[in-house]
């Protein structure tokens, strides 16, 4: 493999935050960057390089943005597995097509771990609102998830009985779904793998995750867990990693329960939301990470140096008119990161805090009261 050098140019199919801070990265690395999204006002555009105002499908945009570019990767599942494959054909895809096509449909994502050995809870894939009442009848208690499309706590109904499976499979469309047994965790975890075209590998340790109404609310870094539990979800995400051959970074999320037991919830093959603290948790971000990894370049050390706590800052805060930011950074070790997103709504993600601490139970302290301050409960 040859390593793509600061100096050349990076393709990121997404603008995103996720896009934006990526190509932040990229750009104090010395890459250019070249960004395609569909909305043209998407965060990544006012810091990339270049920007290419394209459907995310749209198979003759990918194609240019790969003859423009010494390396495409991805900053979201959404991207068409056919533009990709053909923009292979021009300039190296990394992550692959091929990962992405096996990720972004729940059931055949949850077929793959199974036929790899990897653990999941149990499930039955469903395509019709008997099929879901069956499944239900046979795992009790379900979540309903669409195979595609879901994000953030969309596309997700919750089943109490056998009954209410023809209601919840309706207020999904009628779509293809996996029905998953509702289970008691105990805690949600997850792991960032990164893993160069040579083979060469690097995990951040886990982080602990806490969701409210199916979005990230909080997560810290490291992840107050047994030694244990922390070297099964780090063998875990390493093993997924090589058996699909990923050439990037891979977000492993995971569910645990009350004897420690893990189970393999989704992956996404792009930075994710839990590991934002690694911007200042560990001396390599998840998002110089991946460009390492992309390029080919030698992984940065991804221990944490300091424990380090986000919480997401979202639309919803701005009910009563802009938050009080000022007031919130007097916090001790606080810092605001925004997206530049122009319209803030409930549920959006504007933004995060982040702050460390001696122990990561200080480091969340602090990101909780200013998270407080910004929607007025400490002002």
């Amino acid at each position: 493999m040859t390593a793509i050098a600061p100096g050349g140019t990076i393709g990121i199919v997404g603008g995103g935050q996720l896009g934006r801070m990526m190509t932040m990265a990229a750009r104090s690395m010395g890459y250019d960057v070249h960004v395609l999204d569909a909305d043209a006002g998407c965060p990544a555009r006012g810091v990339a390089t270049h920007f290419t105002h394209a459907a995310l499908d749209d198979v003759e945009a990918l194609v240019k943005l790969a003859r423009a570019c010494d390396v495409v990767t991805l900053e979201i599942e959404r991207a068409g597995t056919a533009g990709l494959d053909a923009a292979a054909a021009h300039t190296p895809v990394r992550p692959s097509a091929a990962v992405l096509h096996v990720i972004q449909d729940r059931a055949r994502q949850k077929r793959w771990l199974e036929e790899h050995g990897f653990p999941v809870g149990p499930y039955r894939e469903v395509s019709s609102a008997a099929e879901c009442e069956a499944a239900v009848d046979a795992l009790g208690p379900t979540v309903l998830k669409t195979c595609s499309g879901g994000y953030d706590g969309r596309g997700q109904a919750r089943i109490a009985a056998p009954d209410e499976a023809g209601a919840a499979w309706s207020s999904l469309g009628g779509l293809r779904c996996v029905a998953e047994q509702f289970l008691p965790l105990d805690r949600e975890l997850s792991v960032m793998v990164a893993r160069r075209p040579g083979g060469e590998l690097s995990t951040f340790p886990a982080a602990l995750n806490h969701h409210e109404h199916g979005i990230l609310a909080w997560s810290v870094l490291p992840a107050p867990i047994p030694p244990t539990v922390a070297a099964e979800a780090d063998r875990l995400a390493r093993g997924i990693a090589e058996a699909c051959a990923l050439e990037g970074v891979l977000a492993v999320e995971f569910f645990m329960l009350a004897d420690g037991t893990l189970l393999v919830n989704e992956l996404a093959p792009r930075p994710h939301n839990s590991f934002h603290g690694t911007e200042r948790a560990c001396d390599t971000s998840q998002f110089e990470q991946a460009v390492r990894a992309v390029c080919d370049l030698p992984l940065g050390d991804a221990e944490v140096v300091r424990p380090t706590a986000i919480a997401n800052v979202l639309g919803d805060l701005w009910s009563e008119g802009r938050p009080p930011f000022a007031d919130a950074l007097r916090t001790a070790s606080l810092r605001l990161h925004l997206y530049g997103k122009k319209d803030p709504r409930a549920g959006r993600k504007m933004g995060h805090l982040s702050a460390c601490g001696a122990t990561a139970a200080e480091a969340l302290e602090r990101v909780h009261g200013a998270w407080n301050v910004l929607a007025r409960r400490g002002v």
